[in-house]
């Protein structure tokens, strides 16, 4: 048996432990605080200003943060990158999308100068970042930050 999923509330921010199992098998997880459905779709995350501490810096697991803006063409070109990774790592990895647009005091906070730039955090501090496109170095990034 592998290793429950850790999964955060939409609503109340509650972390959840999911076992793999019941995902596998399309079972719907509910909060065990609240009873809103978790999302078990492999979808990024979108953070706002608003949201980053919630999301980021108090998640309980490893995040990806994709730094992004709709009129980058690199950042259209990572995106079925990152969506993969999400995907492939859920439970174990929060993989957020962050549109440096609208969310200028994030971008400012990491010295965002271009895009996409894709920062690991884990325990709510940077651990890396990769500016552009490299998946190979990013997806490294990533396994050693889980292990």
């Amino acid at each position: 048996m592998s290793d429950p999923q850790l999964i955060r509330c939409p609503s109340c921010g509650a972390t959840n432990r999911v076992p793999p199992e019941k995902i596998a098998q399309k079972l719907q997880p509910v909060c065990g605080r609240c009873k809103t459905a978790l999302a078990i779709d492999g979808k990024p995350v979108t953070v706002t200003d608003a949201t980053f501490a919630a999301e980021v810096e108090r998640s309980p697991v490893p995040v990806l943060l994709d730094l992004w803006a709709p009129w980058c063409a690199p950042c259209r070109m990572v995106a079925p990158f990152v969506d993969e990774l999400a995907r492939g790592y859920l439970g174990r990895l929060l993989v957020a999308k962050v549109d440096t647009d609208r969310a200028p005091d994030v971008s400012m906070r990491y010295g965002i100068r271009s895009i996409p730039t894709l920062i690991v955090f884990s325990g709510g501090e940077e651990v890396e970042r990769s500016v552009g496109f490299e998946p190979e170095r990013v997806k490294g990034l990533v396994d050693r930050v889980i292990k």
